[in-house]
């Protein structure tokens, strides 16, 4: 969508309130017009204040911001939807993939020649944890300073030379939402190596949709809703949004935090349903992707009975769209073969990473190539849908096959610089 309309505001930077009059702030690399503020070196984000962010700033010159790694620009914000146009490319050429918040894929592998530049655009949704009437979610330890609960918009700009020239951003209170509620391999997972597919999904919408992600590892539906997780997803969402639900992984684990299927997972799944249909917007059922766990012919083994066949039930019970995310995974799992589908996921030999005496063997939490395939099959089920979110899909998005994967070399995403070596909560 191109902007053909938009007004900068003079006066440095504002929170935006989402149910304001919309106003676009532009930020520019170097010489700046008008109300446009220019960025160098020592524009650093503060309080109030945007510029660059969490690691040394790009190098300024010849009007593109530019560095040979990862550099960040941050902007306070007030919570909700953003259309976000940057103008790519500087005096080199620059291969340059963008993510926002705790890296949510916006952009993979844009190539701008030497002195060129290319446009384009996307959404991002951003939010805190304070909830209407007070209180706030009930995060978990390892959330607290996360990008993904904050009061401001961050955008990693990532590569070989990556390089921006321009930064647009607007408020977009009336685009639609889909929000993501689910578990690890769901979520914006904040450092290296870990992934899941709800950070990639954005990256294959235009930006007529935001993806809102309020998943988090070790989560259940139920301690969702105790967590008031589900909570803050309705006190923003409206008629035309979009709920999806994939849980299952950590709902079978004997103990306390247990959710036997038959009951209170079918009830609550049954509930969530119907409040979002009440209040106009579209619930979608994600049925949980098997472990990495094959048997001596080959073939996947199911982990997580009686879930996704319980997922499937529900949704034709309560006549919702059905993404079969579990058949999606058996099948791209077995074609890829054992061996070659630890590509897939967590595997690292010792000393990968720092501080990580002991290798890493994950066979539930995907690395980016893994998040990345898993993002293609949650696509593929929105294509084979009735849904119109279909229509906010960019152009020249294939339907995935599973049965014939890519390589990992096709989806090459650029590390962030956060790593941590500890599993994510839930397996």
């Amino acid at each position: 969508m191109v902007f053909r309309s938009r007004f900068v505001l003079a006066c440095g930077v504002v929170l935006f309130a989402m149910g304001g009059a919309a106003a676009a702030q532009t930020f520019v690399c170097g010489k700046a017009r008008g109300a446009e503020r220019p960025l160098t070196a020592a524009t650093r984000y503060a309080s109030g204040s945007a510029g660059f962010d969490l690691v040394a700033s790009p190098t300024v010159q010849n009007g593109a911001c530019s560095a040979t790694g990862s550099f960040y620009f941050s902007a306070p914000l007030a919570e909700g939807n953003y259309r976000v146009e940057v103008e790519l490319g500087g005096p080199e050429a620059a291969v340059t993939t963008v993510k926002a918040e705790a890296r949510r894929l916006m952009l993979l592998n844009v190539h701008t020649a030497a002195g060129a530049h290319t446009v384009e655009r996307f959404a991002v949704n951003i939010r805190t944890t304070a909830l209407p009437g007070g209180g706030n979610v009930r995060i978990k330890p390892r959330e607290v300073g996360s990008l993904r609960w904050d009061d401001k918009l961050t955008l990693e700009f990532a590569g070989t030379h990556p390089s921006v020239r321009r930064i647009t951003v607007t408020p977009a209170p009336s685009i639609p939402t889909v929000y993501l509620a689910g578990d690890s391999t769901v979520v914006d997972q904040d450092k290296e190596p870990w992934a899941a597919w709800g950070q990639v999904l954005p990256l294959f919408f235009t930006d007529a949709i935001a993806v809102a992600n309020h998943a988090e590892s070790g989560e259940t539906i139920a301690s969702s809703e105790s967590e008031l997780r589900f909570q803050k997803i309705f006190s923003t969402l409206r008629r035309g949004d979009y709920l999806f639900m994939q849980f299952g992984h950590n709902d079978q684990k004997p103990g306390k935090g247990y959710v036997p299927a038959a009951t209170t997972y079918s009830d609550l799944t049954r509930k969530y349903v119907a409040m979002a249909r009440e209040r106009g917007a579209t619930p979608v059922l994600v049925t949980s992707m098997n472990r990495r766990t094959f048997d001596s012919d080959g073939h996947i083994t199911d982990t997580l009975a009686p879930y996704p066949q319980t997922v499937r039930s529900l949704a034709e019970e309560t006549h919702s769209t059905l993404i079969d995310l579990n058949a999606c995974s058996k099948t791209l799992y077995e074609a890829v073969c054992e061996p070659h589908s630890r590509e897939l996921f967590v595997y690292a030999p010792a000393n990968t990473y720092p501080d990580q005496p002991e290798a890493l063997h994950d066979d539930t939490h995907f690395n980016s190539f893994g998040a990345y395939e898993l993002a293609r099959c949650v696509v593929r089920g929105i294509q084979q849908s009735d849904l119109p979110l279909r229509k906010s899909l960019r152009s020249g998005v294939a339907v995935f096959d599973p049965a014939h994967p890519d390589a990992p070399s096709a989806a090459t995403i650029p590390a962030s610089p956060a790593v941590a070596v500890q599993t994510p909560y839930g397996r």
